[in-house]
């Protein structure tokens, strides 16, 4: 099955993912809990401010795909709520932690990947890493994730989620080419303002020397 989240339904998800792993004892979620997980600003990248109406909008597009539920549990009056992904796939741990920080914090390196699924699960070596998200992609009833062009700067490519749709690569590799310009003319840009500074400063010091000739020839005609 295809999934296109927006932006807030792929942070509820990924809030639901990670709490059914490290709070298991307070999961399913109530509503509330839920509105404070995906709000943390910690592991959350960006970090955003979402009201009520925005998380059940959210759960309203999740539950069309069938990917959340709600749940009545024995001794509380409160419903919760609890994601459906492995109705429709069974994720290895390793699998789950990848998808799960891909939705909370954007695009990652392996390296950034296999540090921030810590809590989640655990990979031996980036390497590791690198073949689970290699598994992700070739992975039946996927793609899961995408490998997106390398950032100027850094060593490595950053992996994306699918779960938002298809990506636009040429979109990124575009920013990247963005981001080369905006260094360069912002290189440009300081090397003018030297070259400003330093022709502001000679014309202060011919100021001072006209104005020290000024009084020299002045004090002729006063004495």
């Amino acid at each position: 099955m295809e999934f296109n989240l927006n932006t807030i339904e792929a942070r509820v998800l990924g809030s639901l993912f990670e709490k059914s792993v490290t709070t298991p004892d307070y999961y399913p979620m109530t509503l509330n809990a839920l509105i404070s997980a995906c709000n943390q600003k910690s592991n959350r990248e960006p970090v955003m401010d979402l009201s009520e109406e925005d998380v059940v909008r959210a759960l309203d597009g999740l539950r069309e795909y069938r990917l959340v539920a709600l749940v009545s549990t024995a001794g509380s009056r409160t419903l919760k709520y609890a994601h459906r992904m492995n109705t429709f796939y069974e994720f290895s741990p390793q699998e789950f932690g990848i998808l799960c920080v891909l939705l909370l914090r954007g695009p990652q390196t392996p390296g950034e990947i296999r540090t921030r699924t810590n809590r989640l699960c655990s990979f031996d070596s980036v390497t590791e890493t690198e073949e689970t998200l290699r598994e992700l992609e070739e992975r039946e009833g996927g793609p899961f994730v995408v490998q997106l062009p390398r950032q100027p700067g850094r060593s490595a490519c950053r992996f994306m989620h699918l779960l938002g749709g298809p990506v636009d690569i040429e979109a990124f590799q575009d920013t990247s080419e963005v981001m080369d310009l905006a260094r360069a003319a912002s290189h440009a840009g300081d090397e003018r303002i030297t070259a400003l500074e330093e022709k502001l400063s000679v014309l202060e010091e011919q100021m001072r020397e006209l104005q020290e000739s000024f009084r020299a020839f002045k004090a002729q005609f006063e004495g």
